[in-house]
């Protein structure tokens, strides 16, 4: 830890998170469930002595799959996670449903890095990440022509919705948002305080694209 301090030219770190311990991630050098073991009985703890030592505010997974939050939940007793693709426009059911409840239950926040889907709903050709992610199935992209058209119809910018919906949670800490150039940090400043009437949500929710129970932001 010192050395990493000293590194980074700091004297405390805010969050860390404990990087792909997940199924998905296919670079680990055994399966994650059989490596798990080694973090809670090492990192974990470690990491909450950190700290209750004031070295860092505090801990969790960062993660693209919910099951390591799940059971990180259960076993530790971590602060924030990062959401690496489990929470958009597009795909939000199973936070909603499963993640989000657990959370609340552990007093525990999320940081978002997923409303845009790597960019998808923002026009680029690619969903979330891997070395597949430019071939987006069929159903991807009828559901990202659903989420345009009523868009349009209301006068809402897509990316203005997508960010606020993905910060609209209560669990909802932050925003992961990457940006290839400055103008595009400024536009997703905008975005986030551009003003989306009600009934663009109300549409989403009849259209079946957003989950009953799912949090939308108050209306502009």
């Amino acid at each position: 830890m010192e050395d990493s301090l000293q590194r980074l030219g700091l004297d405390r770190i805010d969050m860390l998170f404990v990087h792909d311990l997940s199924p998905d991630n296919d670079f680990l050098p055994d399966d994650w469930e059989a490596l798990w073991p080694i973090a809670e009985k090492g990192a974990f703890p470690e990491l909450s002595r950190m700290r209750d030592e004031g070295l860092i505010d505090g801990w969790g997974m960062g993660v693209n799959c919910p099951q390591p939050i799940l059971r990180c939940l259960e076993v530790a007793d971590s602060d924030v996670h990062l959401l690496a693709s489990q929470y958009s426009l597009m795909d939000h059911a199973n936070a909603v449903e499963q993640v989000f409840p657990k959370a609340r239950e552990a007093g525990v926040s999320f940081v978002v890095g997923s409303a845009l889907n790597a960019g998808f709903l923002g026009g680029a050709p690619r969903y979330n990440y891997g070395p597949t992610n430019t071939r987006v199935d069929q159903e991807k992209v009828e559901r990202l022509g659903r989420l345009r058209a009523i868009a349009g119809a209301h006068g809402v910018d897509l990316v203005a919705a997508a960010l606020q919906f993905s910060r609209a949670p209560d669990v909802a800490a932050a925003l992961i948002v990457g940006a290839d150039t400055p103008d595009q940090m400024l536009d997703d400043h905008a975005a986030l305080r551009a003003k989306i009437p009600a009934a663009f949500w109300d549409a989403l929710r009849e259209a079946g694209i957003l989950h009953p129970q799912a949090a939308v932001p108050d209306a502009g």
